[in-house]
């Protein structure tokens, strides 16, 4: 297993924080070449950046040319598939140990470390390059790769650093109240926090919220009332921003719109409708091949939904529906909003 300070030697990760550094140790792959054989083959053109950590190895380029590059040297820090001359082939000369990191990963790491390390000293963006719970939870490599932060244009991520604000919480303490106006979007920095209904009077817990969990959205994103209640089971800290901070710098990246006719091209090729209603609703007037998952379901689908699959959320008006597309979104899935709802598509008929 490679580790944080064989990762701080590269030149794209070496003003990464340790805590940065740690976790992407656990992610990075040790790949071992024995001597003679071709350790790059397969690899040249693949989404990774390659490193040598150890042994010597033989590159020869298209149309002539070698280099012999020995691990822990200067030439070794940068990505050794990605040199300026084309390689055809690679040998062993001895046995090698390469270290394979995800292009995809890189950038992002390296892309919110610059931003953060620009973004005037505020103290969010210190602690998200140095404080381990932050990097760990709210804005662990998880969150950036595949949840709400994902995709959000770099453009952002100063902004969003800027107006995230942390609040402490006491045990027992009602962050949000079912039947409330909506007026703030959550990130559980840490400790835990239970979601609760009144269904008939009596209350259900729905779900238990820990570091790097959301909350709050449901609300922003349907411009409605909250449909539950978040208690603090401990002392905890959340970061929390504010409706119009929350629209600008993330629910309008996350919500893709799509009309009556570009979402039916789309489905078309291969999407599918995914109808947020009541069931009653969703027997009524489905669209043909849609799938029912009530916007209350939406968080249990999360692992039961193929999220290699493309996705065209409605309802009724387009309410609940930007909420779920939202919620998939944020999570990493692809889904796009039928601007309008139903509504559009009696007009569209």
């Amino acid at each position: 297993m490679v580790s944080a300070q064989q990762l701080a030697t590269l030149a794209p990760l070496a003003g990464l924080s340790p805590e940065r550094l740690a976790e992407l140790a656990g992610m990075a792959v040790v790949e071992r070449g024995q001597r003679g054989s071709d350790p790059l083959k397969d690899k040249l053109q693949a989404p990774q950046s390659m490193f040598l950590l150890e042994g010597e190895l033989l590159l020869a380029f298209e149309g002539g040319g070698t280099l012999v590059l020995v691990g822990g040297s200067e030439e070794t820090r940068q990505a050794i598939n990605r040199q300026k001359q084309r390689i055809v082939r690679s040998k062993a000369i001895t046995d090698v140990d390469l270290i394979a990191v995800d292009d995809d990963v890189l950038d992002i790491l390296t892309t919110w470390d610059q931003v953060a390390a620009s973004a005037d000293g505020s103290t969010m963006a210190r602690a998200v390059r140095s404080d381990a719970r932050l990097i760990t939870g709210a804005f662990s490599l998880g969150n950036l790769r595949s949840g709400a932060f994902a995709q959000l244009p770099v453009a952002h991520i100063d902004e969003l650093l800027k107006r995230f604000v942390r609040v402490k919480t006491a045990r027992g303490e009602a962050v949000i109240r079912e039947g409330d106006e909506g007026d703030y979007y959550y990130v559980v920095e840490s400790g835990r926090f239970q979601v609760e209904r009144l269904v008939g009077g009596a209350k259900v817990v729905l779900a238990e919220l820990k570091s790097g969990d959301a909350f709050g959205e449901e609300a922003l994103v349907s411009e409605a009332k909250r449909n539950a209640t978040v208690i603090a089971l401990g002392d905890g800290e959340l970061l929390r921003l504010d409706r119009k901070d929350f629209n600008v710098l993330l629910r309008e990246p996350l919500l893709r719109r799509m009309s009556f006719d570009e979402a039916a091209e789309k489905v078309r090729r291969g999407a599918l409708w995914l109808d947020v209603r009541y069931p009653s609703e969703y027997q009524y007037d489905k669209l043909p091949g849609a799938i029912n998952v009530p916007l209350a379901e939406v968080r249990n689908m999360f692992e039961v939904l193929d999220r290699s699959k493309e996705y065209v959320a409605y309802c009724q008006s387009g309410r609940r529906s930007a909420a779920a597309a939202f919620l998939f979104a944020q999570r990493g899935f692809k889904v796009w909003l039928l601007e309008g709802g139903l509504r559009t598509v009696e007009k569209s008929v």
